[in-house]
């Protein structure tokens, strides 16, 4: 058996709850990916990242880049990286859409795993848009793909329910 190790720091200091309030979702979004706000653990736990470039209204682009850290018993990517990789564009595509002091959820994730998504597979692509915005429901979809190969390797849907409060 051979080990490995990975290291790897997030910013733990709290986002103010009282400068969120006065935001609306696309800036709070915004400001994450250009290093203005911390970026939630999780996104330093798995290594992904927000393309500032590619977030508007609606819609959202995250990177990823599988390795041996998410690998599941068959030496494969575990489903649930793309499965997160996919509900975080998904549920800040809905963010973007919110007004200030609005906060949302995911309720339902739909996740339909196209072909299996290996360690040296590179930086793989996770768009996220909204495709409908309800009074309380804001449906999502998301698409996982290889950017070196261009090969859809996941697709999945997100119910979100928007909420008064963060």
């Amino acid at each position: 058996m051979s080990r490995r190790s990975r290291t790897y720091d997030w910013d733990v200091t709290p986002i103010d709850p009282a400068l969120l309030a006065t935001l609306p979702g696309i800036d709070i979004i915004r400001r994450i990916a250009r290093g203005e706000l911390p970026p939630p653990s999780m996104a330093a736990t798995l290594g992904m990242d927000l393309a500032e470039e590619e977030i508007g209204e609606g819609a959202v682009v995250f990177r990823g880049r599988p390795g041996d850290h998410v690998l599941n018993p068959l030496g494969t990517v575990h489903g649930g990286f793309a499965a997160t990789l996919l509900d975080s564009a998904m549920g800040c595509a809905v963010h973007t859409l919110l007004p200030a002091a609005v906060g949302y959820g995911t309720v339902e994730l739909k996740v339909n795993f196209l072909r299996p998504l290996l360690r040296d597979a590179g930086l793989v692509r996770v768009e996220g848009r909204v495709i409908n915005a309800g009074r309380t429901l804001y449906l999502a979809e998301g698409r996982l793909i290889g950017e070196d190969d261009g090969r859809l390797y996941a697709h999945g849907t997100a119910t979100c329910m928007v909420h008064a409060g963060r």
